[in-house]
Formats: structure tokens, C-alpha cells, sequence
């Protein structure tokens, strides 16, 4: 639905012509579940979620908003915003709008745009503290899956909070780089890198240290490759980071590369196709080599250096941590990989080891006992990125 659509749909919310319109909007979601099942036919499926019907609103650096029963709640206070006895809920994920009915017959919407959140009721509409900023929302109408795209792209921007770009706002308070690094790739495509420009300039660690305390060599590329968005090589955090390299460095007959350890385990491909791509990214000399070895996080660096494999067991966990199975699909060219089963949220994580799935509870208790934190950006960027090569 476009937003021209939209904003007759509303407007004619509060007409004579809401009959008509309730079957507008109820078309408009038939519409997007057509894409999600085209999309999971073409892919690799879904997977079972929680059966929980919640949204969330609070783009970018806005105030977090949750809807969930007839209720909006502020995600970090739990603060009860506003709250209607409702006989009907329509959510739209792919519009950023939630459609309420009350039991006195009153209709009421909220939606999200590239402003703010409004709540429209009795012809009246307002707008919600803390969420007026401006974001850009493209509508993805040259590609395959513009429904999807918008939610992907909902769900990365979701979990910007105070400017740092996190996995998900709810189980983890810090970013990790690998997954900001991701992140900042879709923020630019889509004109929001700004919005996580502070954080960025505020770093002061080559490392995120969220790993145990690790200092994992992977951050140095990913951190490389997030400044080059803000600032250049005369950077004192960049000169750390030349720095830490030399702990890494390999020196063999046919060239240097770095190798240490990324998740546990040592991935000295991945690890040095990111600092190659952060340096290049920081316009700065480049004296490695990739190794030829088997590395099973090689395939998840697709962007750059695919000549560079050697045919080994990839990492590509389709259920827990399903953005490893996105990567190295879109890597290889295939399709294997699910999406959720519900219409929102559509990414997730499982039972990550650095995650406090407790905080899920703001949203339901369900996400809590499985460990699933959904929605999570590096899955979400995953999906999107590849989606950017499906035109129309």
C-alpha cells in the first residue's frame, strides 16, 4: 500500500465509508501474507515464533513504543501509554500502522512515519512524545518484495536506541560490532547512516568485548569499516586499531593475514576479508592476503573477495542464529533459508550465549522460555541486503 493510500484509508476512517474501508484495509493485509507466502516458496520456508501479536513503533532514535491488547507501552519503562478496550485490531506491519476498533464503536489509528508516531481518534490526531525525528522510509517499489522490505528495514531501524545500533533493544544493552557493521551497510543504502553517527564517533575500543571480554579480530575491520562513514584515517581510535593488528598478524611464504578468535573459535578468513574491507573502506594501504583455507565463517562475508574460498562445513544454523544460514546463502546463490511464520516480527535469534532473554518479558513471557529474541538486525540485515539484488 502506498502512502497516498494510506492516508485516504485513514481519513476515511473517521467517514461514512468505513465498511468500505475495513475491507481496505483487510485486503491490503491479505496483500502483504500473499508476499510472505510468495517469499517463503521462493526461500527456505518459515519457522515457528511465538504466537504473540505485537508491534512495535519507535524508528531510529525515537522514543520505543510497544502495542500489544489495545495498549501502548514505552518498551524501556514499560510505562503504560495509552490504553483502549478494543473489539477489533488490524496490524499492518508493512504500513507501520495499527487499525483499533473500540467497543463503543470508535476507530483509532497509529502509525508511523519518516516524522514521527501519530495516534488518529475522533478525527483528531496527535502527536506522541519523543517520537518526532526525521527517517527515511523508502517504499521499495522496484523490488520483488517491497512489503517485506519495509518490515526488514522496520526492524533494523527499530532497534537504534539513544544512536547505538543494537542486536535487539530488549536482550542486549550494548551494540556488537559485527552486527552494527551489518546494520550501517542497510542504514546507508537507505540514507539513515546519521542516525548512529554519535555512537560511532564515540568509540574509543577497537573491540566490543561482548564475547566474554574477548577481543575478537573480526572488530577491527567491522569498527574500520563503521568509522569510514564519519571520519577518516587520522583518527585515534583508527590508529589503535593499526595498532591491534599486529597481535594478530600471520606471516607466511605467500603473504600476511590476521588470525584470533571471533565467536569462540578462530575464522581467519572472515577475519581478514573484514580488515581488508575496512581498510579499503578507510582508504588505507592494504598488505594482506586472504589465506586459502577452509574457514567456516568465510561464506559469510559474500560482499567482497568471493574468489576467495575454499570448500569447507560453512556455519549456517538455519534455526537458532538464522542469519548465518541468510549469509552464506546469498555467499553460494541459494535459497534454503526461513523466514518467521508470523507476519511480525519476521527475524529473530535463539539461544545465544551473551544474551539476556529476560528483558523479552516487556513483549511476552513466551519469548523469555524459548530464548528467542526477535526482531534481530543482523538477521534482518541479512534478508534485506539479499533482497536488494530481487527486482521486479
Amino acid at each position: 500500500m502506498n502512502k497516498l493510500l494510506l492516508i485516504i484509508l485513514i481519513s476515511s476512517l473517521f467517514s461514512c465509508e468505513r465498511d468500505n474501508w475495513e475491507l481496505k484495509v483487510q485486503n491490503s493485509l491479505s496483500a502483504y501474507r500473499t508476499e510472505l507466502d510468495s517469499f517463503r516458496y521462493e526461500f527456505g520456508g518459515s519457522c515457528d515464533m511465538p504466537d504473540v501479536k505485537w508491534f512495535q513503533f519507535g524508528m531510529g532514535n525515537r522514543t520505543k513504543i510497544i502495542y500489544k491488547h489495545g495498549a501502548l507501552i514505552n518498551a524501556i519503562t514499560t510505562d503504560t501509554l495509552f490504553k483502549w478496550s478494543v473489539s477489533k485490531e488490524y496490524i499492518l506491519p508493512a504500513e507501520y500502522t495499527v487499525i483499533l476498533k473500540t467497543i463503543n464503536g470508535s476507530w483509532i489509528s497509529i502509525t508511523e512515519d519518516s516524522s514521527s508516531v501519530k495516534i488518529t481518534e475522533d478525527s483528531k490526531c496527535k502527536v506522541i512524545p519523543g517520537t518526532e525525528s526525521f527517517i527515511k522510509l523508502p517504499d521499495f517499489e522496484n523490488f520483488k518484495y517491497p512489503g517485506i522490505m519495509k518490515v526488514l528495514h522496520q526492524e533494523i531501524l527499530i532497534n537504534i536506541i539513544y544512536g547505538m545500533p543494537v542486536p535487539n533493544l530488549y536482550v542486549y544493552s550494548k551494540p556488537w560490532r559485527r552486527d552494527a557493521a551489518m546494520m550501517a551497510m542497510c542504514l546507508n543504502i537507505t540514507g539513515n547512516i546519521g542516525l548512529i553517527k554519535d555512537w560511532a564517533l564515540s568509540l574509543s575500543d577497537p573491540y566490543d568485548r561482548n564475547n566474554a571480554g574477548e577481543t575478537e579480530a573480526d572488530n577491527l575491520g567491522q569498527t574500520l569499516y563503521i568509522l569510514s562513514f564519519f571520519s577518516d584515517s587520522t583518527s585515534k581510535l583508527v590508529s589503535q586499531i593499526l595498532k591491534e593488528v599486529n597481535k594478530f598478524e600471520v606471516k607466511e611464504k605467500s603473504g600476511t593475514y590476521i588470525k584470533g578468535r571471533s565467536d569462540f573459535h578462530e575464522v581467519p578468513v572472515y577475519q581478514t576479508k573484514w580488515l581488508k574491507y575496512g581498510l579499503k573502506s578507510m582508504k588505507i594501504p592494504d598488505k594482506y592476503i586472504i589465506p586459502d583455507i577452509a574457514d567456516n565463517y568465510s561464506a559469510l562475508f559474500w560482499w567482497d573477495y568471493k574468489e576467495h574460498y575454499v570448500p569447507g562445513v560453512d556455519a549456517n544454523d538455519r534455526k537458532r542464529y538464522s542469519y548465518l544460514g541468510w549469509a552464506c546463502d546469498h555467499f553460494h546463490g541459494e535459497k534454503k533459508s526461513p523466514i518467521s511464520n508470523r507476519d511480525y516480527p519476521l527475524t529473530w535469534e535463539i539461544k545465544a550465549s551473551q544474551a539476556n532473554y529476560k528483558g523479552m518479558a516487556t513483549v511476552d513471557s513466551t519469548y523469555v522460555h524459548e530464548q528467542n529474541s526477535s526482531p534481530h538486525t543482523w538477521h534482518a540485515s541479512e534478508i534485506f541486503l539479499y533482497l536488494l539484488e530481487i527486482k521486479k
